[in-house]
């Protein structure tokens, strides 16, 4: 739960930009960690270096945080206990936190982290969502559809966008990361989110 205090300073922003689960749990340690992410970093980079100097952009981190007996490891296997190290953001973005919002979530879905739906409404002036992370299939897909669903849902009329070149997933035989990030991409445009750039 956020307190007031946090909450008040994004009140009045018109976008929101969103990083998904850039964690080291998914980008440098742990059982589903993929060091290949760290390629959109730079890009990443600059995308939030552009929030942090436009006073109407807030940025939200979602990460992924399990309990033990998450039920969805019997899906993706254990990953991001919760207090460990795989649930913190990468160092490399971790300065940009420190002005954010952060949410948990113990799904891929970043619409059910905890407290975010009734903080959504509580930014009167959002007008646009942007967003970024990782992975391209699985938690930047559902959590954009999940943003567009709920906006819907409530009759507001904010625009949903995701960063084509900001967004990564893992090589695995059978699983190519670009393959596999072009499709969710073009699976999310056709549920009304707006790809914005091109994937390099």
């Amino acid at each position: 739960m956020k307190t007031n205090d946090e909450i008040e300073k994004f009140r009045e922003v018109r976008e929101l930009l969103f990083v998904i689960d850039m964690v080291n749990g998914f980008v440098k340690e742990g059982a589903l960690a993929a060091p290949s992410i760290m390629r959109v970093v730079p890009r990443q980079i600059e995308l939030l270096d552009e929030a942090v100097q436009d006073k109407d952009t807030g940025i939200i981190f979602i990460r992924d945080s399990h309990p033990k007996n998450a039920v969805e490891f019997k899906t993706y296997g254990v990953h991001c206990l919760e207090g460990t190290n795989e649930t913190k953001v990468i160092d490399e973005l971790k300065k940009y936190e420190e002005s954010a919002l952060t949410y948990f979530k113990n799904s891929t879905n970043l619409i059910f982290a905890q407290g975010l739906q009734k903080d959504l409404m509580k930014f009167y002036n959002l007008q646009r969502v942007r967003l970024f992370g990782c992975l391209s299939e699985v938690c930047v897909l559902n959590g954009t559809i999940g943003l567009r669903t709920f906006f819907d849902q409530m009759n507001k009329d904010i625009e949903v966008c995701v960063h084509a070149d900001a967004i990564d997933t893992f090589n695995a035989p059978g699983h190519n990361a670009d393959m596999v990030t072009d499709a969710a991409i073009n699976i999310m445009q056709s549920n009304g989110v707006k790809i914005l750039g091109k994937r390099r």
